[in-house]
């Protein structure tokens, strides 16, 4: 169990940066107060059914955003600061027995 938990990792690879060309417009997007969780499972998972038990059971002060980022990757986007220090402090957290990993965005 120790060497399959060794080689987990939460990104399979790096894609490279794509770059704009011409006048086009960037949207600068504020992830301060975003997760990026990724369920550690071989097993299918139901996007929906985690989005709203999550939702539901953190009871957050303004709400939380979850989408889908990839197979088994997700957002969490939160409206103050006070939910997403709650949801880090209050780790691990499991759906249907299966470990869910969070790390703060990069921005």
């Amino acid at each position: 169990m120790e060497e399959d938990l060794a080689n987990l990792n939460i990104f399979e690879e790096e894609e490279a940066p794509l770059w704009g060309q011409g006048n086009v417009d960037v949207i600068e997007e504020d992830y301060r107060l975003c997760l990026v969780g990724r369920m550690l499972t071989d097993s299918v998972v139901h996007f929906l059914s985690t989005r709203n038990t999550l939702a539901d059971l953190w009871h957050t002060l303004g709400g939380v955003v979850i989408s889908d980022i990839e197979e088994k990757s997700y957002l969490f986007r939160f409206y103050y600061e006070i939910d997403v220090k709650r949801v880090s402090e209050g780790m691990p957290w499991t759906f249907n027995r299966h470990l869910i990993i969070f790390l703060p965005t990069c921005r």
